[in-house]
């Protein structure tokens, strides 16, 4: 009896044992677990929650885009943080849980297990990436924005991420313990958000951190800001890919070349990075600042009467400016009515980012200075300059009154306004409405004795129509240097004032 035997074709593998294909999937699968770990979860949580609540009224409706940019950096930290964590713990999951001599099986070695881990990080780096943009369009649609952002400074929370996540694989490839990554954030806390960093405000070292800060108390334009953003971006990427090739070579890579060539170009880009931000101030851009200063080119337009100069990206700011002045002038009777003023708008850019510099009151006949930053506290501070010009005739008069006329000044500032006492609170020193204090303006400010301050709050209270009336009649004595802060509070229908001037001793 015959048996017949059926030949069976052999097995073909249609892929090689270590696919790229296998790395894919790892990769998704690792992705997918690290954006469902619980320190990534409540990281991402508190950062759509802080960019909401944040955005909701930052720049009081009136953002620069040139500032808004740079304000998308530092909450990504705290998911780069989180990150390096969870990442770090999912590449030592095997070894806590002593599986590690199964993956001798597998189809993917130690290496491609490495690549995997740090490919499952970018899911999270978009997902940054999608928050930055969130924050940054709110802005921008905002119908108060003026300037222009930058790709690069948008690229750093992102970025962070990523160079966050590869440093928590390469720790797990290193140093082999789940204590690693935790003592390595509180290190990175104290290092970064407590601002402990190398270097001083003009030292080309400080952005060899991810994040580098610069605050001042006025927007610049944005060709004058001098921060290296593309380079820096440029740097962060190169060093987040340097980080993440050295943990694929310490993760069992050091027999291939493509590994080593990578780390060379990786290396190379970290480089040109770093040496192009650390340049400093390139001496046309001081030029630049000192024109900008001294001598700016601006675009000037009448509007109502009254000429407007501004910065090229200020401009859709002019009506804003004009309805202030028109609603100040309005309040003042004489010729103070029809006065046609120059408002230009001016700002210390010699110092960059770096420092605030003051400027001194423009000593220009109806000249009022304008400020780079708008809303809240900045639009009292604006109406009392253009105030002051009305009733002294420049600025650098205005700054020097300290007698009855700051009644008139004030009331002029704030009477129009629709909180007229909330506005007098924001443009004081102390947030005060009562006793003395020091009235904020973008140039020298002006100073308020407690019983200025009691006759202003008192016409604030009263019917705008009735001080209007008694503001207007009396103008020419309101207005004469040397009255008194009682002699106007008398003609203001405001009794009981008997404190002495400062500058009648």
């Amino acid at each position: 009896m015959s048996t017949l035997v059926q030949s069976v074709p052999a097995a073909v593998r249609t892929q090689p044992r270590d696919s790229w294909a296998s790395v894919a999937a790892l990769a998704r699968f690792e992705a997918r677990r690290l954006l469902l770990a619980p320190p990534v979860l409540v990281a991402f949580a508190v950062y759509f929650a802080w960019i909401v609540w944040h955005t909701l009224d930052s720049y009081d409706g009136f953002p620069a885009l040139q500032d808004a940019d740079r304000d998308t950096q530092s909450t990504p930290l705290l998911v780069a943080l989180a990150i390096l964590v969870s990442v770090n713990l999912a590449v030592l999951r095997s070894r806590r849980r002593d599986t590690d001599r199964h993956f001798d099986v597998l189809v993917l070695p130690t290496w491609r297990r490495t690549v995997a881990h740090v490919l499952s990080v970018v899911p999270a780096a978009l997902l940054t990436a999608l928050g930055v943009g969130v924050q940054f369009g709110w802005e921008a649609l905002k119908p108060g924005a003026v300037g222009h952002g930058s790709p690069g400074e948008l690229l750093v929370g992102p970025l962070t991420v990523l160079l966050f996540g590869a440093v928590g694989v390469l720790l797990a490839r290193v140093l082999k313990s789940a204590y690693v990554g935790p003592l390595l954030v509180v290190f990175l806390l104290f290092f970064l958000v407590l601002g402990v960093a190398p270097g001083g405000s003009d030292s080309g070292t400080r952005w060899l951190t991810p994040v580098v800060g610069e605050y001042s108390g006025e927007t610049l334009p944005s060709d004058l800001l001098g921060r290296p953003a593309a380079w820096h971006a440029v740097y962060l990427l190169g060093l987040g890919l340097t980080v993440g090739v050295l943990a694929v070579l310490a993760g069992g890579g050091r027999r291939l070349k493509s590994v080593y060539g990578a780390l060379g170009g990786a290396l190379a880009l970290t480089l040109v990075g770093a040496v192009a931000q650390s340049g400093g101030t390139p001496a046309a851009l001081a030029a630049a600042r000192e024109k900008a200063t001294v001598d700016p080119e601006q675009t000037c337009v009448r509007r109502g009467g009254s000429t407007y100069c501004a910065y090229p990206e200020w401009e859709p700011r002019v009506g804003t400016w004009a309805q202030v002045v028109d609603e100040v002038s309005g309040l003042a009777g004489g010729t103070a009515h029809d006065q046609e003023l120059l408002v230009r708008q001016r700002v210390e850019a010699r110092y960059g980012l770096s420092g605030d510099g003051t400027l001194p009151p423009s000593g220009t006949a109806h000249e009022v200075t304008v400020g780079t930053r708008w809303g809240g506290a900045r639009v009292p501070e604006f109406s009392s300059a253009v105030a002051a010009v009305l009733v002294t005739g420049s600025e650098r008069a205005g700054s020097e009154v300290c007698d009855g006329r700051i009644v008139t000044v004030m009331w002029l500032a704030l009477g129009w306004q629709d909180e007229p006492v909330d506005a007098l609170r924001k443009v004081r020193l102390d947030d005060s409405v009562s006793g003395s204090a020091i009235v904020l303006q973008l140039t020298e400010p002006l100073s308020m004795s407690a019983a200025q301050t009691d006759v202003v709050r008192t016409l604030l209270t009263r019917p705008r129509g009735e001080v209007t009336a008694l503001v207007k009649e009396h103008w020419t004595e309101l207005t004469a240097s040397g009255v008194t802060t009682a002699r106007a509070a008398e003609l203001l229908g405001v009794r009981g004032i008997t404190e002495k001037d400062g500058c009648e001793e």
